[in-house]
């Protein structure tokens, strides 16, 4: 079989938990649904304190708290958002990884420590 006559890969779910920080959080899915329901892609993440400061691909910057449930949060749990960056350009494949990730109350990882869930 060559390259062109296999399927395409199952996409493998992914768990979190819920109430994970928001910062660990965008540093390990690396989007941003901003307040107007953009989803951006984020180029970098600068932890300072309780507090981050992200730049997207489109050079957009954004300061973040980390907060469980703000509205960034609840937006990213609950895959929240009108439509994505022509800017930014984030990839197909990123997206559906995205769409395949779940958030679930007592399963997944708490995205703490070095740890690749």
């Amino acid at each position: 079989m060559t390259t062109e006559e296999r399927p395409p890969k199952a996409i493998k779910k992914r768990f979190y938990r819920k109430r994970v920080p928001l910062l660990n959080l965008v540093n390990k899915i690396k989007l941003w649904p901003s307040r107007t329901g953009q989803l951006h892609g984020i180029r970098s993440v600068v932890i300072a304190g309780d507090t981050a400061r992200v730049i997207t691909h489109c050079n957009k910057e954004f300061l973040i708290k980390n907060s469980q449930n703000s509205r960034a949060a609840r937006w990213l749990r609950n895959k929240w958002f009108s439509q994505v960056c022509p800017k930014c350009g984030v990839p197909d494949w990123k997206l559906q990884k995205y769409s395949s990730t779940m958030f679930k109350r007592h399963q997944g990882s708490m995205l703490t420590g070095d740890k690749d869930a």
